[in-house]
């Protein structure tokens, strides 16, 4: 392998590089991190966020981006509670519920976006800040509470070994790798992300495709709440407050790229989720300061950006390198 061939493939698997200088990090400061107990800690905490961070892997690789699902994840688990503690309904008919107010999320976005032509930052900025005021409505800001039912998710077991948050995370993780890997859909959306006019001249639906991630993005959000209440048994108004930005910070650190066309599901979202939590198990395994937290995982972030952004400009070069001109 010679150095041109051996920069490409660091380029390309930046990220699980990355992974790897952060574990190592972490298991040298404290020993605690290594064991098995805290990786599962690990997996099942971040679970929620994985699955919020896959759909925001969709949304990223056609160039856009969702800022709503902080505030979809509230309105959604207010909706879950309503139902519950209402009418006293079944969990599969609360978590029907809470993922239909997610596909309403996501369809708004799309609309907005796809027909009248808005800015995704713009429309999603609005439908956050729109979509957690319905919810303070509707709470008039109390804290929000969930029977035994939903609660006794976080502790069960799937085939008496997987919890039962990781068993979901998984499954999307395998659901959305299927789909952008083998379906054409799938693989249309890099190319939509790319360019979006050469993919139309190509033949390619790519107003349907960007509507497609919203909505899918609106559904991970909403599914992602339904965990996360599951485990935490209660919601206050501060709920979902920041979890875009969590979701946006698993999927670039997973590799994908806030330019479009660059993006995956696994391993990328899976390891940059697993990477984010675990550069927060690290940092409170490490007894840092809890005020100080924030700071040092938002400069690991921007350093992972900035690792992206190089990424991307040396690829596009080494590419450049390798084009034969034609006589």
């Amino acid at each position: 392998m010679n150095r041109t061939q051996l920069g490409r493939a660091s380029l390309n698997n930046s990220n699980f590089i990355l992974f790897v200088i952060v574990f190592v990090i972490f298991g040298i400061i404290t020993p605690r991190f290594l064991s098995l107990q805290s990786f599962q800690g690990i997996l099942s905490n971040a679970s929620y966020i994985g699955i919020i961070a896959i759909g925001m892997t969709f949304v990223l690789l056609t160039g856009g981006i969702d800022l709503s699902v902080g505030s979809n994840m509230y309105l959604s688990g207010v909706v879950v509670s309503w139902v519950m503690n209402s009418f006293h309904a079944p969990v599969w008919v609360a978590l029907i519920s809470g993922l239909l107010v997610g596909l309403l999320f996501g369809t708004v976005n799309a609309l907005a976006i796809v027909k009248v032509g808005m800015l995704p930052f713009i429309v999603t900025l609005s439908t956050m800040v729109a979509g957690r005021g319905l919810a303070l409505i509707i709470t008039q800001s109390q804290s929000v509470g969930f029977p035994q039912a939903i609660t006794n998710m976080a502790t069960s077991k799937v085939l008496g070994f997987l919890p039962v948050p990781i068993a979901i995370f998984l499954l999307v993780v395998l659901l959305g790798s299927l789909f952008l890997t083998y379906t054409p859909a799938g693989r249309q959306l890099y190319a939509v992300g790319y360019n979006t006019d050469t993919a139309k001249k190509a033949g390619i639906r790519s107003d349907r495709l960007i509507f497609m991630t919203y909505v899918v993005s609106g559904v991970c959000a909403a599914l992602g709440a339904f965990v996360s209440i599951a485990q935490v048994g209660e919601m206050n108004a501060r709920y979902g407050s920041g979890e875009e930005f969590n979701a946006i910070a698993a999927a670039v650190l997973g590799g994908a790229s806030l330019f479009g066309g660059v993006g995956t599901v696994f391993p990328g979202a899976l390891i940059g989720t697993i990477m984010l939590q675990m550069i927060q198990a690290g940092l409170v395994f490490a007894g840092v300061d809890l005020y100080i937290q924030p700071i040092i995982k938002a400069l690991i972030i921007y350093a992972a950006l900035l690792v992206d952004s190089f990424r991307i400009s040396q690829l596009a070069r080494l590419n450049r390198r390798n084009i034969i001109p034609t006589r």
